[in-house]
């Protein structure tokens, strides 16, 4: 089975490094990506290590049940390449990979999200595609 690749593309009427900016900062997390203003959920926690290596652990409540969505940073180039791993809980490893790019583009920029599913995760790419792009506008909007 192959692993499944989901891409999200969107432009932003901001700059390339603010965009970036955001995607590594727990104040801006809890903006974009989780919080009961997004979904119903409460914010546990949201830490990052930011460095090459560095884990991060963004922690939620749900329905009672305890989410630690976490990975670790396997490329910071600001403001143009973010690449990290994604898994929930103890469910996750190397094997599936987020990568950002953006680009400048006139007075704003292009960000381009692909998530390389690990193949277990196969049959949740609907679900991952739709909750990515949700995020990516709730960032826009947030901006």
């Amino acid at each position: 089975m192959s692993a499944p690749v989901i891409r999200v593309e969107r432009r932003f009427a901001a700059s390339a490094e603010r965009v970036f900016d955001a995607w590594l900062d727990p104040v801006w997390i809890g903006r974009f990506m989780f919080g009961p203003h997004l979904r119903d959920e409460q914010v546990v926690s949201l830490e990052n290590d930011l460095r090459v290596g560095g884990a991060f652990h963004y922690r939620v409540t749900r329905g009672g049940t305890e989410i630690d969505h976490t990975g670790t940073y396997r490329e910071i180039d600001r403001p143009r390449r973010l690449v990290f791993t994604w898994g929930v809980d103890q469910e996750q490893g190397d094997l599936s990979v987020v990568t950002t790019e953006i680009a400048p583009d006139g007075d704003g920029c292009v960000l381009t999200l692909t998530h390389a599913l690990h193949p277990d995760w196969a049959e949740y790419a609907e679900r991952t595609q739709a909750g990515w792009t949700k995020i990516v506008e709730d960032l826009a909007a947030a901006l």
